[in-house]
């Protein structure tokens, strides 16, 4: 997992400013990524014992009358093959301490300009990209507007987002499977919001890995598509444990898919009790009174504070 191997290496498309940025802020470049990098080469015809012999650590797995082998349960929650999980957690406690560094920077950086900062997640396909331009289509008029784009490659969101008239910025993060607050910094720099804006960042695909990563954001959005599955908050429990709000998109499908809305809303609050449905449509716009509402209150205390 990210936390472990420190993943990827991120680039930040070109942005020019016409004038000298006066807010301040700034970033250190020296990258704490990548911590390690370990290329294990496996012959394709390679018999997958039981035992390893570069295997050094105790095996951390539970293996179950059910028929499944679950190697999420010890300290780390997670498996590295030749690691111990206190190693792991060491590691994990390194990278995060870094980006919570970064993170706390952003944080002030939003304090300083009153600027709400929204955490976009959810797997690839889902339609953050589209919900991202409805939302910007009905706002635009009243607030000002900024978004990060995160992807692996290329700048196709960043590029739809431009359309609308809303600057963004895109990050492409190479091999790495999330946004960490250490990039987002460095896009804040390029952007440089204006005091009272409404950033939204739309992180990599990926129900997994940007659970772990706090950019300084005010809040985690999830969305989940009613094309996926309403199981996904069970299947994938921490990005919904640090949401804030689920986002169930496409709803305009239902009549079309077998989905459970009432399954998948207890299912995220049984991982995070508390945490509010919303169910829109970025392509018909329908739900999407209450979802602005929702933006709104959260801006409402963000000016406030």
């Amino acid at each position: 997992m990210c936390t472990v191997c420190g993943c990827g290496t991120a680039t930040i498309e070109p942005h020019h400013h016409d004038h000298e940025p006066d807010h301040g802020y700034s970033h250190d470049h020296h990258h704490h990524n990548h911590y390690h990098h370990h290329d294990h080469h496996h012959h394709p015809h390679h018999a997958h014992s039981h035992a390893h012999p570069h295997d050094k650590a105790p095996a951390q797995h539970v293996t179950s009358a059910e028929g499944r082998i679950d190697f999420g349960v010890g300290p780390a929650r997670a498996h590295a093959p030749g690691m111990s999980p206190t190693r792991m957690v060491q590691i994990e406690q390194d990278i995060l301490s870094h980006n919570n560094h970064f993170a706390e920077a952003n944080r002030r950086f939003f304090a300083e300009r009153r600027i709400l900062a929204l955490n976009f997640v959810s797997s690839p396909g889902s339609g953050k990209t589209t919900l991202l331009v409805k939302t910007i289509e009905m706002l635009k008029a009243r607030y000002p507007l900024a978004v990060i784009e995160g992807d692996q490659q290329t700048s196709f969101d960043a590029e739809r987002i431009r359309a609308t008239g809303v600057p963004a910025i895109q990050i492409n993060t190479g091999k790495g499977c999330h946004l960490d607050a250490h990039q987002v910094g460095h896009a804040l720099e390029a952007l440089d919001p204006p005091e009272g804006a409404i950033l939204l960042i739309e992180n990599v695909g990926n129900l997994v890995c940007p659970a772990a990563f706090d950019l300084g954001e005010h809040a985690k959005v999830a969305l989940l598509s009613v094309t996926e599955g309403e199981d996904k908050p069970l299947k994938y429990p921490d990005i919904f444990a640090v949401s804030d709000v689920m986002v169930l998109n496409k709803i305009d499908l239902l009549p079309y898919v077998p989905f459970d809305v009432a399954q998948a809303s207890d299912y995220a609050a049984r991982v995070r009790p508390g945490i509010e449905t919303l169910l829109v449509s970025a392509r018909t716009g329908e739900g999407f009174d209450r979802w602005l509402a929702w933006i709104e209150r959260r801006y409402a205390a963000c000016v406030a504070s």
